[in-house]
């Protein structure tokens, strides 16, 4: 499916490059960091950030989004990411998706459809070019995992009610996704819990697994994968997301949804296991007076992965909220952000505790150097209750720590 969408995409751009308008967009960070954790969970460690103990200058992010428009209410998006530090390089694709949208007709009510590689509508945080975060350099734990795991192959439409049309301040959207290629979403949650980053799986990417015992020869969880790939299709089952949104006119928004990858979590195929994922989300943004932004986002579900004689191997309830506000003064921003996040072990594998609470800080102070520049100063704070560290001989009961400096460029 992958390759018939490339190449239509490509016979569109083809055949349309008189007629269609191109913009490419982006965005450069570099950053030094300074941190107080453990090896980081993107190299298969139980550290909760992106980057290791100590210091460190990375490219946090080279992203880049072409977009191709056409007259007719049509567009393509391909969207690529890159990242660089001591530990590894990584470049690759994490979008690419065609969408059309209709002009509204005269009751106000516009449809738009979607199909290939995309975002689910969820984050409210991740709205700058190659879904890189606005206020702050790190996302929420609720954005750094969807980021990591949740992805969709498929096609989304949406209708779109406009109240101009029918003197209301606000607008409806309705919308309804299905897909495939997200099976093993959960596994990353489950084995790492939840983190604060601003790293994006590429799409075909693997990621590392901690170690735990169930992992050792003898024990249940012997035949996975040493990474995960969140982005495979088991049994040819199609997940789907719903979703509502709720836009006031120069005031915010309110959102909510639910998504089911409807895997078959008793599915395994080279050492990649389906996991059955489920969860609602809910959002509001809001702009207050006096320049002050206020956000927040709720997301709870579950997940559940069995052996292949159908008994529940990893059974886990997860959840996690974040509230935010955010005050410009002129060239000036500065954003707080705080979070809970629990995972809740139900099942009852030996060796595999996948227990978690915690709660984060997120300090954020950004300058508008010229118009494509920001400079940013933030600084992050961790504290969680995790048992699976015991496996590596490290602290079940953590605070980690972290200081960021980054130069961004916006193109």
């Amino acid at each position: 499916m992958l390759k018939i969408f490339t190449l239509t995409l490509l016979i569109l751009v083809i055949s349309s490059a008189n007629s269609a308008e191109y913009k490419l967009h982006g965005v450069l960070d570099v950053r030094a960091t300074s941190a107080d954790t453990l090896k980081s969970y993107v190299n298969g460690g139980y550290g909760k950030f992106t980057s290791h103990n100590g210091a460190n200058v990375s490219l946090a992010q080279a992203g880049g989004e072409v977009v191709v428009t056409w007259d007719i209410g049509l567009s393509a998006h391909v969207v690529a990411n890159a990242y660089s530090d001591e530990n590894d390089s990584v470049v690759g694709l994490t979008e690419a998706f065609l969408k059309y949208r209709t002009l509204p007709n005269e009751s106000g009510y516009r449809w738009q459809t979607k199909m290939g590689i995309f975002y689910p509508e969820i984050s409210l945080e991740n709205n700058a070019y190659a879904w890189a975060s606005r206020n702050t350099l790190n996302s929420s734990a609720i954005n750094t995992w969807l980021g990591e795991e949740i992805r969709l192959l498929g096609g989304e439409v949406a209708l779109t009610r406009l109240g101009k049309f029918n003197n209301n301040a606000f607008d409806i959207t309705l919308a309804a996704t299905a897909f495939i290629n997200n099976d093993p979403a959960g596994a990353l949650l489950s084995w790492h819990g939840w983190t604060i980053g601003n790293r994006q799986t590429l799409w075909t990417e693997s990621k590392a697994i901690p170690d735990f015992r169930a992992r050792m020869p003898g024990y249940d969880l012997n035949g996975q994968a040493a990474k995960s790939d969140p982005f495979l299709e088991l049994d040819d089952k199609w997940g789907f997301h719903l979703r509502t949104k709720v836009k006031f006119h120069q005031k915010g928004q309110i959102s909510a949804g639910y998504y089911d990858n409807k895997a078959t979590p008793y599915m395994v195929e080279n050492g990649q296991y389906g996991w059955r994922t489920r969860f609602y989300h809910f959002g509001l943004s809001w702009r207050l007076p006096a320049a002050f932004e206020l956000s927040s986002q709720f997301l709870s579900g579950d997940t559940l992965m069995q052996s292949p004689f159908r008994t529940d191997v990893v059974n886990n309830d997860y959840k996690s909220a974040f509230i935010a506000l955010s005050k410009r003064i002129k060239k000036h921003r500065l954003t707080i952000r705080l979070e809970e996040f629990s995972v809740t072990d139900n099942d009852l594998t030996i060796g595999d505790n996948n227990e978690e609470y915690g709660k984060s800080a997120t300090l954020n102070y950004t300058y508008r150097l010229t118009k494509p520049v920001f400079l940013s100063l933030e600084y992050n704070w961790l504290d969680s209750h995790r048992p699976s560290r015991m496996y590596t001989e490290q602290a079940i009961d953590l605070t980690e720590r972290q200081w960021q400096l980054a130069a961004r460029y916006f193109f």
